[in-house]
């Protein structure tokens, strides 16, 4: 496949993307730079600046408050966009560690699937097949280690 071909694929790809997953990772690229936390500043000093000019009024402060509920409003939907894609991506890592590893039970891919009951029986069970590297023993009891009991090792 050529360099040109190879663009044109990834064009395709992007534009098949759902438009808010392609706003959600500009926003993200957007945000995360330094030159955006530099223009809020500005804007709020800006804002702070023009209070004797209107009287520090309750339109003045109006403007500051509608301002930042609508953006914090609106950073919630990019932020758990970000969030629910980079768990997908690591999640996916995961169960590829899972794959390979010939000791790692593969019942425990795709975990995600009624969490809180897999969770309860899947810690259980974690716990018991767990051993000791040193001895070769599963643990003593229920009791996980403590930060003395590392320290006296």
């Amino acid at each position: 496949m050529s360099l040109k071909d190879a663009s044109r694929a990834s064009h395709a790809e992007a534009l098949a993307r759902p438009m808010f997953a392609r706003f959600a990772r500009w926003v993200e690229r957007q945000v995360g730079r330094s030159s955006t936390f530099v223009l809020a500043m500005a804007v709020v000093l800006l804002w702070a600046a023009s209070g004797p000019i209107f009287g520090w009024s309750d339109t003045w402060q109006l403007v500051i408050n509608t301002g930042t509920t609508i953006v914090t409003f609106l950073m919630v939907f990019v932020i758990q966009n970000t969030q629910t894609r980079d768990t997908q991506a690591i999640q996916l890592k995961l169960d590829e560690l899972i794959r390979v590893n010939e000791r790692a039970r593969n019942s425990l891919i795709k975990f995600g699937r009624n969490v809180r009951h897999r969770c309860r029986t899947g810690e259980g069970s974690i716990r018991d097949a767990r051993i000791d590297r040193d001895t070769g023993t599963p643990p003593r009891g229920d009791r996980s280690p403590r930060f003395g009991d590392i320290a006296k090792a």
